[in-house]
Order: C-alpha cells, then sequence, then structure tokens
C-alpha cells in the first residue's frame, strides 16, 4: 500500500485525457465517476453549497460521512450554486472544455436549472450526457425519486432474498446502487469509445429500475406456458447456503456431483452418497432430511477449520467482518487497498481499482475532497474559460 494525497490525477490509465463534470449525489453516480477516475479519468465533484446529501449520512467519524469517502475518491470538488447566474455561467463554462457529464436530478429538474442535455449539446457536440434517474426518462413514474432499497422491494428482489413464505428481506450493501454505477462507467465508457468514430456526444441513461431487473436477468424468464413464481427454482433447496459450526458460520456450495461427493466424504456423511440424493433436484426435494445431519457433523469443527479442510474439493467460505478484508492475504496480494491523506480525517485506508490493466495502470488514487476543496482553483479556471469565449479574436 502506499500513501497519495495529490488532488490532480497523474496522466495515465486508458481514460487518461477525459474530463468528467460529475454533478451527482449518494452512491450510482458518484461511484460511476469514482470508477471512471480510477481508469484515468480526471473528475471534478460540482456540489450546492449544502454539500452531497451523503456527507451527512450515519458514520462512526466524526469528521466526514465514511459512505461520501468510500464513493468519491480520486476527485477535485467544488462548489456550485447553480441557481445564482454567475455559478451557472461557470458550469457552462466548464461544460465546453469537459467530455462528460454525470447527474442523478429528476428529468424535469435539468431543463428548469438550464443544463438539460439539449441545451449542453448546443454548447459541446462532444458531450457525452449521463443522466442517472430511479425510474427512467417516461413513464408515470419518471419524476418520482428513486433510492436502492425502494426499488429492491419493488422489483422482487426482498421477496425473493426472504424465507419461502416469510416476509421479504433487504439485501443490505446499497447492490442497486452500486450496480447502477457500473452502469454507468460502462456506458460511458461506451459513448467515449462511439464517439472516436463519430465525433459527436450522446445522452446516456440509466435508472435504477433497469439497473436491478438487470441484476435479475436470470428470473426475468417467463414462458408462456408457466404459473406465475418462476423465480424459487433459482434456489438449490438448503444444501447450497450458510450453515453454522462449532465456531462461525460457513457458506457451502455443492451442486456439481464432484463437490457434493467431496462435501459427504469430508464430513463423514458417505451414507448420502445414494441414488436419494444424487441430484440437486433430489436434494432439494429432501433437503429438511439431509440439512439436520450436515448441521451435526458441521458442529465439529469451526468455520476456519471447515474452509482449510474443504479447500478446493468444496466450494465454500467462512463468514466474515468487512473489516477482516483490510488485512486479507488475496485481498492484499490484489493491490486493492490503498492508504489515503485526507485534510480532515487524516490517514485512512480504502478500497480501490475495480478493474486492472496490464498496460495501462490509471493513476494512484487520492482521498475525496472536503467540501469545495479545490473550489478556488476550479471557479478561477471556469472564469478564465468565460473570458476567452468572450474575448474577441484578433
Amino acid at each position: 500500500m502506499s500513501i497519495h494525497s495529490s488532488p490532480h490525477p497523474t496522466h495515465s490509465g486508458p481514460l487518461a485525457g477525459v474530463r468528467v463534470l460529475d454533478l451527482s449525489a449518494y452512491i450510482a453516480g458518484p461511484y460511476g465517476c469514482s470508477l471512471l477516475a480510477d481508469q484515468g479519468a480526471e473528475v471534478i465533484k460540482i456540489e450546492p453549497p449544502v454539500g452531497d446529501n451523503l456527507r451527512k449520512y450515519p458514520s462512526t467519524l466524526a469528521s466526514e460521512s465514511r459512505a461520501f469517502l468510500g464513493v468519491n475518491r480520486s476527485k477535485r470538488g467544488v462548489v456550485l450554486d447553480l441557481k445564482q447566474e454567475e455559478d451557472l455561467q461557470r458550469l457552462l463554462a466548464l461544460v465546453g472544455s469537459a467530455d462528460v457529464l454525470v447527474h442523478n436530478f429528476r428529468p424535469s429538474v435539468p431543463a428548469r436549472l438550464g443544463i438539460a442535455y439539449e441545451q449542453l449539446q448546443r454548447l459541446n457536440p462532444r458531450l457525452i450526457y449521463c443522466s442517472v434517474t430511479g425510474f427512467g426518462d417516461h413513464g408515470p413514474l419518471k419524476d418520482k425519486a428513486g433510492y436502492d432499497q425502494v426499488l429492491q422491494t419493488m422489483t422482487g428482489m426482498c421477496t425473493l432474498q426472504g424465507a419461502t413464505g416469510g416476509p421479504p428481506e433487504i439485501l443490505y450493501g446499497s447492490v442497486v446502487d452500486y450496480y447502477a454505477s457500473a452502469m454507468v462507467a460502462s456506458g460511458v465508457a461506451s459513448a467515449l469509445y462511439e464517439r472516436e468514430k463519430s465525433g459527436l456526444g450522446q445522452y446516456v441513461g440509466v435508472s435504477l429500475l433497469r439497473s436491478a431487473l438487470a441484476m435479475q436477468s436470470a428470473r426475468m424468464v417467463w414462458a408462456e406456458s408457466e404459473p406465475r413464481e418462476v423465480g424459487r427454482d433459482m434456489r438449490s433447496g438448503g444444501i447450497t447456503g450458510i450453515h453454522p459450526t462449532r465456531e462461525g458460520y460457513l457458506y457451502i456450495s455443492a451442486n456439481t456431483p464432484h463437490f457434493w461427493q467431496s462435501l459427504c466424504q469430508k464430513t463423514g456423511l458417505d451414507a448420502l452418497l445414494c441414488e436419494r440424493y444424487d441430484t440437486v433436484r433430489k436434494r432439494a426435494q429432501h433437503h429438511e432430511e439431509i440439512v439436520p445431519r450436515l448441521h451435526a457433523a458441521l458442529a465439529a469443527r469451526s468455520a476456519l477449520e471447515w474452509e482449510a479442510l474443504f479447500g478446493e474439493e468444496v466450494p465454500c467460505a467462512a463468514a466474515r467482518d468487512v473489516e477482516d478484508m483490510f488485512d486479507f492475504p488475496q485481498v492484499q496480494s490484489e493491490d486493492m487497498v490503498h492508504l489515503y491523506e485526507h485534510p480532515v480525517v487524516g490517514t485512512y485506508r480504502g478500497f480501490t481499482r475495480a478493474v486492472t490493466f496490464s498496460r495501462s495502470k490509471g493513476p494512484t488514487p487520492f482521498a475525496a475532497p472536503v467540501l469545495d476543496q479545490h473550489g478556488d482553483a476550479l471557479r478561477h479556471e471556469a472564469d478564465q474559460l468565460r473570458q476567452a469565449k468572450l474575448s474577441p479574436a484578433f
């Protein structure tokens, strides 16, 4: 791990030279922009005077939200009040120098602010304009605010997460937001690639609704002859899942014949290797017979001991806390954790680089900005760009 506190990205990475204006808040848009920054893009986070709402989220850190730090790495920060004409003109000046703009306003808001796609396209025809919405740009819900767990609940994810016949359960970790952020990064990158051929920018739409359903593509298949409940067949009948051990919990996957045989042999349950249980479907049908015997066998060792014993022969993982990942050997070997230097928080460890590149590795990451950290320099740059545009050419 290395400490890096530079507010300026280095000129490296596959997106080096690309300038991104990040007007988004919360997780999906901001983290999508951080993924672009990981790949070398210069990202400028533009916040209103009150700041991104994520800064105010509960956190055990006294001076800054842990969530904000986690999703806004490697950005320069400036405050612009788009309701004030001077700051609006500064933003428009920066748009002229930008390649990408990302926001998560509701569809009716950008036009009122003077920053709708059609308005900015006239200023910069090469601009890639990415809008992150809750429900998309059309339809009866287009102006409804969207949030991760709202979309989880609406799209069936919580129902499927809960036990059959039991109440729905939330998937914690903002999974829809983070998947949408990946869609932001991939959509923007694709539009930049297409621009190299056409010379033109375009509108890129990402919604939490579309992202939540994309995550369930394997369930979003419903043949005409099928009954209503089509999603439950994605489950493996109780054998594959998290099980108690003598100490801690262990996830086990044993769907293939080879893994099932290894699981039975290593737990001393050779008697289960019979025709009655020789397929995933049969084990699902008879899981009430199998699971109690499996739990009794697993009680002989701890989760970590079983993990070591199963090795490569039974896919498994002991349940760990996320804090364990900071020093986890595989995470360390893959260089996924870096030391950051923050003006207020100080030194902290955090994740970086969701994608690796063999040749154009990308810049060293740096900490998320404090509110308006680079405001003076960026407002000065915007004023210079405005002046240069207004000055007559000789």
